[in-house]
């Protein structure tokens, strides 16, 4: 019961209730402790909505919903969305490395033909190949198809009459809300998420 504590299920907003960061509960509760935030008792039958403190917080009937961990004076609810009492800005921050994140940077379009790219039909190369020295970065990885990416092997583009569409860039940091994604199915979290960010895969 005790390893949801470890799990980054606790959404945050700030003071006006914009989403803005992912924490466990074990951060959740510590942010509760010292004032510096309160969760949301969230009641999915109605949809009714209340802030409640630490001290209020501890007494919380466990719903058949909800997550808790066993402590010496009982189960604690673990709450799934967190407000900042005293924090109102929506930070910015640039999407994550990673193969999902340099699909969705090139348009799901090989970088060297155009060509639009189903799931399956395309992998991420390295402009210059690592074998000669080539790196993992933003500024040298690019969508390209299959057969395209095969044929480059360990060569440099302009080796094989390859030409880049344009020249790879890291993205531009993003409102953190719009980076936020629901891995782990929460509903009460789809009430400060964008559409596009619920129920998905993609990482924050």
């Amino acid at each position: 019961m005790n390893d949801h504590l470890h799990k980054a299920t606790v959404l945050v907003l700030n003071r006006n209730w914009q989403a803005i960061n992912v924490r466990t509960p074990a951060e959740a509760f510590c942010q509760m402790c010292n004032g510096a935030a309160t969760a949301l008792d969230i009641d999915r039958d109605t949809g009714a909505m209340t802030p409640v403190r630490w001290a209020e917080w501890l007494s919380l009937p466990i719903r058949d919903y909800d997550n808790a961990v066993r402590t010496p004076r009982g189960l604690i609810r673990i709450p799934t969305v967190l407000v900042l009492a005293r924090f109102s800005r929506v930070p910015k921050k640039r999407p994550r490395f990673s193969a999902r994140a340099i699909w969705e940077r090139d348009g799901h379009r090989c970088q060297y033909t155009g060509r639009a790219l189903k799931p399956g039909e395309g992998n991420i190369d390295h402009v210059v190949p690592r074998s000669r020295g080539g790196t993992t970065t933003w500024e040298n990885c690019v969508l390209a198809a299959r057969e395209v990416n095969t044929k480059k092997g360990s060569r440099l583009p302009e080796e094989i009459g390859l030409k880049l569409l344009k020249r790879p860039t890291a993205p531009s940091e993003v409102p953190a809300t719009l980076l936020i994604r629901n891995h782990h199915r929460i509903p009460d979290w789809d009430h400060f998420l964008l559409p596009s960010s619920r129920h998905t895969d993609a990482a924050v």
